[in-house]
């Protein structure tokens, strides 16, 4: 019996490479580097502003001051938090099916709770969301199980009777971690060197609607 679904944003429900990889190429311009192919940064951008960064900057990296690059990324990015970014195909009927067949969900995402709670707010599908924690809601982070078990308890549910979907090894642990059943969401940002069949996942899916066959 599944009485909740959580998620992971970036990559799960939302495909927002595009402006990620924006802000990434805004800051190598101010450092005078070379900027990142869309296909260099894509595969990437689950890694939020530190992979990204690393990405970009290579060894360079610690030459400069992570912090301010940081804080660079970010500030560009909320400026441009949706120019580009777009529900995932099949994710909007699956949220409409779940509202309707009162099965709340919610997210949990790694991505800083304020820029998280922006970023949904364009996307009226998301806005049913009944739980939001982003990566310093609280002390841990994923892989840490934490934040899931966290929102288990704001939606009233067991662990044991949720359900966590991601498309990042991190998420696999975390879920895994939580006792909630962990889902591979095998349409994000899977590397070409990663192996999803070695992250121990109770199922790896290719499209957001096979979730119902999960549910019902």
């Amino acid at each position: 019996m599944i009485n909740a679904v959580l998620f992971d944003l970036d990559g799960t429900l939302l495909d927002t490479a595009e402006d990620l990889g924006a802000a990434l190429n805004y800051v190598l311009t101010e450092c005078e580097l070379p900027t990142v192919a869309k296909e260099q940064s894509r595969p990437i951008a689950s890694d939020g502003a530190k992979g990204l960064l690393e990405l970009g900057f290579g060894e360079a990296l610690p030459q400069y001051d992570y912090n301010k690059l940081r804080e660079s990324f970010l500030a560009y990015y909320e400026e441009n938090i949706a120019n580009n970014t777009k529900l995932y195909s099949g994710v909007e009927p699956l949220l409409a099916i779940l509202d309707k067949s009162n099965i709340p969900w919610g997210i949990v995402t790694n991505k800083p709770e304020a820029l998280a709670r922006k970023l949904i707010a364009f996307y009226p599908a998301l806005n049913s969301s009944k739980v939001l924690l982003g990566g310093d809601s609280l002390p841990q982070r994923k892989p840490d199980p934490a934040p899931i078990r966290v929102a288990c308890e704001k939606l009233s549910v067991a662990p044991e009777s949720a359900l966590y979907v991601g498309d990042a090894l991190r998420d696999i642990q975390a879920s895994n971690a939580a006792q909630t059943t962990s889902i591979v969401a095998n349409w994000g940002y899977i590397k070409s060197t990663d192996d999803v069949f070695q992250w121990k996942a109770d199922y790896i899916l290719n499209d957001p609607a096979e979730i119902l066959q999960l549910i019902n």
